[in-house]
């Protein structure tokens, strides 16, 4: 027996916007959790990302398959009220808002808990929840410029960013490993618990690889593009045809089963000028030039099978549209407004039915105000 419905019963409320939030509510709701997402009257602006589903937007199907959704507007006493009886009897409360906001409502962690001792709350924020960077409005491409993700991703002429949202992900999966942290420990104890997950300090943590390598080796590493600064060869090699085949080669042992089965220059494996990783990276050109010459005799299907058999790691330079026909993918089905929207299904294999439906805006709201009304 797999994984499957483990979080059926909880109930999430879920004050959720843009990526983060509806990212760890996404993986709560696929794990069998109720999650109502709680939106403005005019919705998440997440909605508004695109119009590929027909008018509605494909990226918000992604995020938000099988939720239930309610507009509320807590200038408007009935509904500031409707969201403390759904929060008198939730599990869990996450939000991704300016940090302090729903605090100075009355919506902070521990005047719920007044009313509901095991309540769970779970804040995304950009910065942290306290001192002057807390009111920074925190986008992916922000947190990914602050926390030095763009200084080490690019070539050596030019940062870039991360091509997708790592930021929100990465912290929408923190969020969820910590909620089910505090839903074990609420168990033992009855008691619930705040939870602040700052987006800087997730990203921090990925980046301790050349934070690291800035405090204790000399400097971080230089961008290098799709090859890497400390290893060789670790890269991009052209083949016949054209696209591009990577190899990363980690050990002298490797380097000397490469030079034979691969290169068929047995006799480079022991060069002086390759006979050990620092001397590989001191005489990258040269090597670099050798390799390309041989990868440029054979097609991308030929070097793949070559470089299989003898067990060198590989991958191809893949295209989005090489990503949507690869053979791994596995593909989950979102149904939003009567369009079936595809998109790659999430890394945790679950079994049994799923939650696919995507809710329209307050699609809920007056079967959650009738259920949750005094």
């Amino acid at each position: 027996m797999g994984l499957h419905q483990e979080l059926a019963g909880l109930l999430v409320v879920s004050m959720e916007q843009a990526v983060a939030a509806p990212y760890c509510g996404l993986m709560l709701a696929d794990a069998g959790a109720r999650v109502i997402k709680v939106e403005r009257k005019e919705g998440d602006f997440a909605r508004g990302y695109d119009r590929g589903a027909k008018g509605n937007s494909v990226f918000f199907s992604w995020l938000n398959r099988g939720k239930e959704s309610v507009a509320l507007d807590l200038n408007i006493d009935d509904d500031e009220t409707l969201l403390r009886s759904m929060l008198e009897k939730a599990d869990v409360f996450l939000h991704n808002l300016a940090p302090g906001s729903l605090a100075r409502r009355g919506f902070g962690g521990d005047a719920l808990r007044e009313h509901n001792p095991g309540l769970i709350t779970c804040e995304i924020n950009g910065y942290g929840s306290l001192g002057p960077s807390a009111r920074k409005k925190a986008y992916d491409f922000l947190v990914q410029a602050e926390s030095g993700i763009c200084a080490i991703n690019g070539t050596r002429e030019q940062p870039a960013r991360v091509g997708i949202s790592i930021c929100d992900i990465a912290s929408g999966q923190t969020a969820f490993s910590s909620i089910l942290r505090a839903l074990i420990q609420r168990g033992r104890t009855g008691a619930g618990i705040d939870i602040s997950i700052a987006m800087f300090d997730v990203m921090a943590d990925f980046m301790n690889f050349p934070l690291l390598a800035h405090r204790y080796l000399g400097g971080a590493p230089e961008r290098m593009g799709l090859t890497h600064a400390l290893i060789a060869p670790y890269g991009a090699y052209s083949v016949k045809g054209g696209g591009q085949i990577l190899i990363a080669i980690q050990s002298d042992r490797e380097w000397c089963v490469f030079c034979d089965a691969v290169l068929g220059q047995p006799e480079l494996g022991p060069d002086p000028r390759f006979i050990n990783n620092t001397e590989r990276v001191r005489h990258r050109d040269v090597m670099d030039e050798i390799i390309s010459t041989v990868f440029g005799r054979y097609d991308i299907d030929e070097m793949a099978t070559l470089l299989d058999g003898a067990q060198i790691a590989n991958g191809r330079l893949s295209s989005v549209e090489d990503l949507s026909n690869h053979e791994l993918i596995r593909n989950q089905v979102a149904h939003f407004d009567g369009v079936e929207v595809s998109m790659a299904d999430l890394p945790v294999v679950t079994e049994g039915a799923r939650p696919t439906m995507v809710p329209v805006l307050d699609q809920h709201g007056s079967s959650i105000r009738k259920e949750f009304s005094h």
